[in-house]
């Protein structure tokens, strides 16, 4: 049988990783960052030895080529006809949102998010000088959900952005049609712009689950809606930041254009590559990759069902399962797993004590030790 590149492990000591040099002088495996242990697709290193080659990498303007592979890549996805002037490229989707905070409204206004939610989006509102309102998932059942009446409720009359996350980070859900028109009719009532943030998009793992861009359900709603998407995370490029925003409204757009000044730098020629070769050529690629987290995705659900203390809702979308560990009776759930040698993500970065985050982004044999590690852990609170 022949060997899945996607369970080759890949030495990232030594590599100036973020990810892997938090515990360079421990034993410890880390699963926290959401940053994958495989090999961006081959057309895509392609791409960059093709620039590499070229040896120069002067100031670089948005390539043709890349324009043309993502208004088909949004056409042939999400039938959504984009126009080529509702594109912001920028450096990364955290600019992006911060930049939104800026663009609507005036400092000191408000603006909401529902938590837990992608950490840097709790930092965003107060870097431009707004304040922040948050609303709270709630777990329903199997799934975590808005409680819609509670974040109405919550909103002031100078609340003028909503920042929603989907597919959402940390919990992994896919917003259906019927949640997000909610979420449309409340912005339509109070006149919220709302920034979406759907980096995760493509990383859909249930078949039967489809992202859908909150912009394509009307016009009017695209009007006042600032979309973030990128090709990092899918193709495991986070260190070649390139992002866009889709901005229909010319208003909009310039107020969000005219945040930037001075802020934000251009996008590199290497992340420019990079980026229209993964939309240009990376979907062979990115089918494989699902098989594979939707593999690891089940490995880490069966294991926490099966441990005393912890659960987890299903993850419908990224890599990353959000582990309820309150029933575990420990203070810091992350530090009690890094004692037994598992880099998590801390539940309260997101807003969500007595959480942790696992990436399960890597190959089955460190998915395995991990999950061993996990299993002696809790098991050991029993003896």
């Amino acid at each position: 049988m022949e060997a899945n590149p996607f369970d080759e492990p890949i030495e990232r000591r030594g590599t100036a990783s973020v990810k892997w040099d938090r515990y360079a002088d421990r034993d410890v495996l880390p699963f926290w960052v959401a940053d994958m242990e495989f090999r961006a697709p081959e057309p895509v290193l392609e791409a960059l030895r093709r620039r590499v080659e070229h040896g120069i990498f002067g100031y670089t303007r948005t390539p043709d080529g890349l324009v043309e592979a993502t208004l088909a890549f949004l056409a042939e996805r999400y039938r959504w006809r984009v126009e080529a002037e509702w594109l912001v490229w920028l450096p990364g989707v955290v600019p992006a949102f911060n930049l939104a905070c800026r663009a609507v409204g005036e400092p000191g206004d408000a603006v909401m998010t529902a938590v837990p939610v992608y950490y840097p989006f709790l930092a965003a509102p107060g870097n431009a000088g707004r304040r922040r309102l948050d609303t709270r998932l709630v777990r329903d059942g199997e799934r975590w959900v808005m409680d819609f009446e509670a974040l109405e409720a919550g909103l002031t009359v100078d609340t003028h952005l909503f920042l929603l996350c989907n597919p959402q980070n940390p919990t992994g859900r896919v917003y259906e049609r019927a949640e997000l028109e909610r979420l449309a009719a409340i912005a339509e009532r109070h006149d919220l712009v709302l920034c979406s943030d759907e980096i995760h998009a493509e990383l859909v793992l249930d078949p039967d689950r489809e992202h859908l861009p909150i912009a394509t359900l009307s016009p009017e709603l695209a009007r006042r809606t600032i979309t973030l998407m990128a090709p990092t995370k899918t193709y495991n490029t986070p260190g070649l930041s390139c992002a866009f925003a889709i901005i229909p409204d010319p208003a909009l757009r310039r107020r969000f254009e005219g945040a930037t000044a001075g802020l934000v730098p251009g996008v590199s020629p290497l992340a420019y590559a990079a980026a229209e070769a993964a939309y240009a050529a990376g979907e062979p690629w990115r089918q494989e990759l699902l098989a594979v987290l939707r593999r690891n995705r089940d490995r880490l659900q069966e294991t926490v069902a099966a441990l005393p203390g912890l659960s987890m809702a299903p993850v419908e979308a990224t890599c990353l399962g959000w582990i309820d560990a309150t029933g575990l009776g420990v203070e810091d759930p992350q530090r009690f797993f890094e004692g037994a040698g598992i880099g998590l993500s801390p539940g309260h970065q997101f807003g969500g004590e007595g959480f942790v985050r696992f990436n399960f982004g890597c190959s089955a044999s460190m998915l395995e030790e991990g999950l061993a590690r996990m299993r002696g852990a809790v098991e050991s609170r029993r003896d």
